[in-house]
């Protein structure tokens, strides 16, 4: 454990905080533009690491195509989905929706791409998840405003990512190349796509002068640290523990964006909403197996970062 986890504890927190980074960037830029400093900063610094290990970027056309599919769904639509919501809702939120992506990505793994086989106890903890959900919406207060609004977008974002990790699986994982490799031919993907869309749905690029200090250095944390150096962290804590406590990781970083967003955002919690994300993530615990998995065991699905 002493080789991985402090990988583990770091990578929990880059993912957890990267909800407080969003939250400030939204004060002073427009979604989409936020969107393309994190992917543009983040790219670079992939590319710098597949500079120093003399890797090189996939050169297969087909795997190119299924990259441009996974950019959109994986990284375009709901980074720019939590910029949204985060105009809305607090980042605290933001986070524990994250946490749901499980959730939906298992039935589509198994009803549109077949990467999964539904069980007795994957339906259970669908179900409990569901409930969960409905806690933190507090739909006994009624539905509506601008909040809710905010919710539906940052649970868009979660639906993205769920669509684009069985896409991935069945489509991407097992090709030639490394993770690294991989990630950043995705995040520059998802940079062209911007650099057409940006202008055309957010207008003129903004003046990086006109911006305050708190809005840059978030951007640059949240593509350097969160987009780019979480990346490779990632992938170190895949080689030495295997892929299920790395994908574990999605159980902390609600917990670290609950604090960042409390201790520092000073933002308010209702009682509903640490209590969904609890009955959340139990759901998501049951449907993966972790409350009844044998030791030595890794299976799962993949979760996202």
């Amino acid at each position: 454990m002493g080789r991985w986890l402090p990988s583990y504890l770091a990578l929990a927190a880059i993912w957890g905080t990267s909800f407080l980074f969003i939250k400030v960037g939204v004060r002073e830029l427009h979604p989409l533009w936020l969107t393309f400093g994190r992917v543009a900063a983040g790219a670079l610094i992939l590319l710098a690491v597949l500079a120093v290990t003399r890797d090189r970027l996939p050169r297969d056309a087909r795997l190119w195509g299924h990259l441009m599919v996974v950019a959109l769904l994986g990284v375009v639509l709901p980074f720019t989905l939590f910029g949204f919501g985060e105009q809305r809702v607090s980042s605290v939120l933001a986070g524990i929706w994250n946490a749901a992506t499980p959730l939906v990505a298992l039935p589509l793994a198994v009803l549109a791409f077949r990467t999964e086989r539904m069980t007795v106890r994957k339906a259970a903890g669908i179900g409990i998840g569901f409930a969960g959900v409905l806690v933190v919406l507090g739909v006994w207060r009624g539905l509506g405003g601008s909040q809710f609004t905010g919710q539906l977008m940052c649970f868009g974002a979660a639906m993205c990512y769920a669509v684009a990790i069985p896409y991935q699986k069945k489509f991407i994982a097992g090709r030639a190349g490394s993770g690294v490799s991989m990630a950043a031919a995705q995040l520059l993907a998802a940079l062209a796509q911007l650099v057409v869309v940006a202008p055309l749905l957010a207008g003129a690029p903004p003046d990086p002068a006109g911006l305050s200090t708190d809005v840059l250095l978030c951007v640059l944390a949240l593509g350097a640290l969160g987009t780019g150096v979480a990346f490779v962290l990632n992938f170190q804590v895949i080689r030495l523990a295997g892929v299920s406590t790395s994908t574990s990781v999605t159980y902390l970083m609600p917990v670290v964006a609950t604090l960042v967003g409390v201790t520092i955002l000073h933002e308010h919690l209702h009682w509903n909403q640490p209590v969904g994300a609890v009955i959340v993530l139990v759901g998501v615990a049951v449907s993966q197996g972790l409350l009844s998995r044998r030791p030595g065991s890794r299976s799962g699905p993949d979760q996202p970062g």
